[in-house]
């Protein structure tokens, strides 16, 4: 009996080591900040979703070299495959809850956001998207949901202006790929060129992943409009129809959204995609805000992409947030983030109660192989 008695002593104590030691494991593990990710890494979206995951990386190694964050000893990022498809979006959105992550930066295609935010949302998870520009993302109501890149009821009205003022458009054709996104910039563009007295002589529509656009193309030739609005979900696509345009003979302005917006479109249309315009937010290159992001940037990877600077400045306003609440508890972060102010690599970073940051949208016209400012929707003047 005293033996066995012995042993009890010996097990209970055992027991109370071992304890000990997962009890420091889970504190040490406590003091790492998780940073999730929320892109399509692989498949047509994959230029777009990396540069999502790498401007988070690189606020994070700039977020290291500065110190880091009192009380973590390191911030790691999470990156997750989104594939801007809704269901992997929300399983992606579950993987990230089972990883613990405080916060999400993604995704990129608004179909993909917005379920994903309602999955996030239930554990109470901060998202900031960099890309997604629907006006349903922060028009939902949800307290954690944030967004640093413009919105496309702002956008759709400055690429009308343009045509009407700028290019003196008269009818224009447009496309889209009946994605969440694409079609709703689509449609914001078709009632916008009809209140401004553009007459639209087609809205058609295309399915995501054609490599075929030749129907749709004929209907464009056939209707000659002065301007060729293509609204589709990413560059390599935009870089396919300006390609089959061109050679089909369409002599039409080409004028893309911020989707299509991007270096890959001119790496694969070259020639093809000389003179088109795109319009996207608003980046002043010459800031030191963004002569700083885009040193670090290139060090590590090669030139930043379209939302490189959107995903750095929102992962840096999440760190900056945390910084100055001394904590990852939702609500205390989400009050810091709506009283930041700071100048990033995108523009000058603040959010309102919706969680937007505003929007200066810009057209950008390809020149010599490269995406050029062209025009600002705010001055109303070229550059």
């Amino acid at each position: 009996m005293k033996r066995l008695f012995v042993l009890g002593v010996a097990l209970a104590a055992l027991a109370l080591v071992l304890a000990g030691c997962g009890g420091g494991e889970e504190k040490k593990a406590d003091q790492i900040l998780k940073i999730g990710t929320l892109s399509p890494l692989t498949g047509p979206y994959a230029a777009d979703g990396n540069d999502i995951k790498q401007g988070t990386e690189a606020a994070v190694a700039v977020m290291k070299a500065q110190g880091g964050i009192p009380g973590y000893t390191d911030i790691v990022v999470v990156p997750t495959d989104s594939a801007c498809d809704p269901k992997q979006a929300v399983a992606a959105a579950n993987k990230l809850i089972n990883d613990k992550v405080p916060a999400v930066i993604g995704a990129y295609c608004s179909s993909a956001t917005i379920p994903a935010s309602e999955t996030l949302a239930e554990e109470n998870i901060i998202m900031i998207t960099p890309a997604s520009t629907s006006p349903t993302v922060t028009e939902r109501g949800l307290p954690y949901m944030f967004r640093t890149c413009g919105r496309d009821d702002h956008q759709a009205p400055a690429a009308v202006k343009f045509m009407k003022e700028v290019e003196n458009v008269k009818t224009v054709f447009i496309v889209d790929d009946k994605t969440t996104y694409s079609q709703g910039m689509a449609d914001g563009v078709a009632a916008a060129a009809k209140e401004a007295g553009i007459e639209v002589l087609g809205h058609d529509h295309v399915n995501q992943g054609d490599k075929d656009f030749s129907a749709v193309l004929t209907m464009v030739k056939d209707k000659n409009p002065d301007l060729f609005y293509i609204s589709l979900q990413n560059s390599s696509s935009g870089a396919t129809m300006v390609i089959q345009a061109r050679r089909m003979g369409i002599t039409a302005i080409l004028m893309g959204q911020d989707a299509v917006y991007h270096p890959k479109l001119i790496e694969f249309a070259k020639a093809d995609s000389e003179g088109m315009f795109c319009t996207f937010g608003d980046i002043d290159t010459d800031t030191q805000g963004y002569k700083d992001f885009k040193a670090n940037y290139s060090s590590k990877y090669s030139e930043p992409g379209a939302y490189s600077a959107y995903s750095y400045d929102s992962a840096m306003a999440y760190m900056l947030a945390v910084k100055a609440a001394g904590t990852t508890d939702p609500a205390k972060v989400r009050e810091e983030l709506l009283k930041l102010s700071f100048d990033g690599a995108s523009k000058k970073v603040s959010y309102d109660e919706k969680g937007d940051s505003g929007s200066n949208y810009t057209v950008y016209q390809v020149k010599d192989g490269q995406f050029v400012p062209y025009w600002n929707s705010l001055t109303g003047q070229k550059y």
